[in-house]
């Protein structure tokens, strides 16, 4: 086996590719809480993109736009329309991370350079994956700055508008039919990753539509990747609806923590996000299969957020409707309350819920 001579300590950025990085920042902000802190563009030098830092505790999301026509953002944006390009990783040594990467069959993207301001030196480099995605190795243990060399502080952040999103539980990432397990062992082989979660289409389907996941781990377990992939199934899966609308393997979803998913929902919904419906009959009897829980379960099923339990205790989620035009990128929310699993009790729920989504679409 193959063993890592450098860490990967976590989730470190996401960034999204977006038409109008102004605009995408301030529904961020307004209706979730991620405040600006960073900020790149024309004043600060940048010639061919502007973006936006956005933070909430522990996430950091990097929303980029093109301000030239003709250039890699756009030509990503007109395949793929607004999704996420780059999934970054803190790690302790980025030349060595990618030259480890390199050695083991990963295709660079991005060389180590050093990049330096005021605030220090940080060092960055950067690998594909699965469709145009990509994975940037930040080391910055020598940087102080706000962000990264080549930003500029924002100046209008505020704490009162935080909704409560604590950190990135987990990434998905979608690929067409008989390419998952191709994937995980890019995971397996690169990295030196392990399969901590996998469910198949016989957990994991409706009248209508299945899926297959496994989930990516590193060794410290703070960064999971669930790899999804269609199952055939009598009409369309929501995997091959994201497919056929991204144009290419990519990020279905992000997951972020909160730490009171009530609170958080609440916020969230008063201040515009749309979520994913639940049917009331799912109510029915849940503590029969859920076992005891802490909340009110008619305030959770005002709110529509799933319940789902395992061996270690239980865990709170819901979904965001497709944040885009395209139906490709969305958000979870999730709470743990000692539970590790990723909700496969509310995988058909969620499923008929999105099915009717796509019925909505015709998509289905």
């Amino acid at each position: 086996m193959n063993t890592n001579d450098y860490k990967i300590q976590g989730f470190d950025y996401c960034e999204f590719y977006v038409g109008n990085a102004k605009q995408t920042t301030h529904y961020y902000q307004t209706t979730m809480g991620f405040q600006p802190i960073a900020y790149r563009g024309l004043e600060t030098g940048s010639r061919d993109r502007v973006s936006y830092v956005l933070n909430q505790n522990k996430i950091n999301l990097v929303i980029t736009a093109p301000l030239k026509k003709k250039t890699q953002i756009g030509s990503h944006i007109d395949l793929h329309g607004d999704g996420v390009k780059d999934i970054a990783f803190t790690v302790d040594n980025s030349e060595r991370a990618w030259e480890t990467s390199i050695s083991r069959g990963a295709k660079s993207v991005l060389e180590p350079s050093e990049i330096k301001d005021k605030g220090g030196e940080a060092v960055i480099s950067a690998i594909e994956t699965f469709g145009d995605t990509i994975h940037t190795f930040v080391e910055r243990k020598n940087y102080h700055g706000i962000f990264l060399p080549g930003f500029h502080p924002s100046k209008d952040f505020t704490n009162d508008a935080l909704s409560g999103l604590f950190h990135i539980d987990h990434i998905v990432g979608n690929q067409p039919d008989g390419e998952m397990k191709k994937v995980c062992e890019f995971y397996e082989k690169i990295f030196n990753w392990h399969r901590f979660w996998t469910v198949d289409d016989k957990d994991i389907n409706t009248k209508y539509s299945s899926l297959r996941s496994i989930v990516m781990a590193n060794k410290n377990e703070k960064i999971k990747m669930p790899i999804n992939e269609p199952a055939t199934g009598l009409k369309k899966s929501q995997i091959q609806e994201f497919i056929d609308y991204y144009g290419t393997p990519g990020i279905q979803h992000l997951a972020f923590s909160t730490r009171d998913i009530i609170s958080t929902v609440k916020k969230m919904k008063a201040n515009g996000v749309d979520f994913l419906p639940t049917p009331s009959s799912y109510y029915e009897n849940l503590t029969d299969r859920v076992g005891p829980i802490h909340e009110d379960i008619n305030i959770l099923k005002e709110l529509g957020i799933l319940i789902d339990s395992d061996d270690n205790g239980y865990m709170l989620q819901i979904f965001t409707k497709p944040l885009q035009d395209r139906p490709t990128l969305f958000f979870e929310i999730i709470q743990r309350k000692g539970s590790n699993s990723f909700g496969k009790g509310n995988f058909k729920a969620l499923f008929k819920s999105i099915e009717r989504e796509q019925k909505k679409r015709g998509n289905l």
